[in-house]
């Protein structure tokens, strides 16, 4: 199983995430993670979708999404080509003495805490999904309380691979 990432422009219409999440539903293929947002112009939205498969499931699930009427641009994502990120927010429980530990370990990761409370933390960390799955393991002698996490969103290296839409 090889993990892909899709970059889709689409517009910025009500419903369009659904469908296409739908699409993803009906055939039984999984999203590992999904980000959307609008883009400069806002008449159209950029989705990042990371999913799995086979080399046939990843080329089928280009092929349909690429369909879809919504859908005016897709583009494969590759890690040498593109830059990803990723948000996560954690709510650590620290009391007053540990309280500087977690931050310490924060600082290292170039985190924030955004919320202190008597007796917990909420570290805010952006960066590769590695940088993230680093940070959580250090934190493993810390009860985490929650966690949220974006999933990943990216753009191609570069101007040769922008996609100008015109209507």
């Amino acid at each position: 199983m090889r993990k892909k990432v899709f970059q889709l422009l689409v517009d910025n219409t009500s419903g369009v995430l659904s469908r296409i999440s739908g699409l993803f539903s009906r055939r039984g293929y999984n999203i590992e993670s999904i980000t959307a947002g609008v883009t400069a112009d806002p008449r159209y939205t950029r989705i990042t979708i990371v999913t799995s498969g086979d080399d046939e499931i990843l080329d089928q699930i280009e092929k349909q999404v690429e369909k879809l009427v919504d859908v005016r641009d897709i583009k494969i994502l590759e890690p040498d080509d593109s830059v990803y990120r990723e948000l996560v927010l954690i709510k650590v429980k620290a009391t007053a003495k540990e309280r500087q530990a977690v931050i310490s370990v924060a600082d290292i990761f170039r985190a924030k805490i955004v919320d202190v409370a008597p007796e917990s933390l909420v570290v805010e960390l952006t960066g590769a999904q590695s940088k993230i799955e680093a940070f959580i393991s250090l934190l493993e002698g810390y009860e985490i309380l929650e966690l949220a996490r974006t999933g990943i969103t990216g753009l191609g290296r570069g101007i040769e691979n922008v996609t100008y839409l015109t209507d």
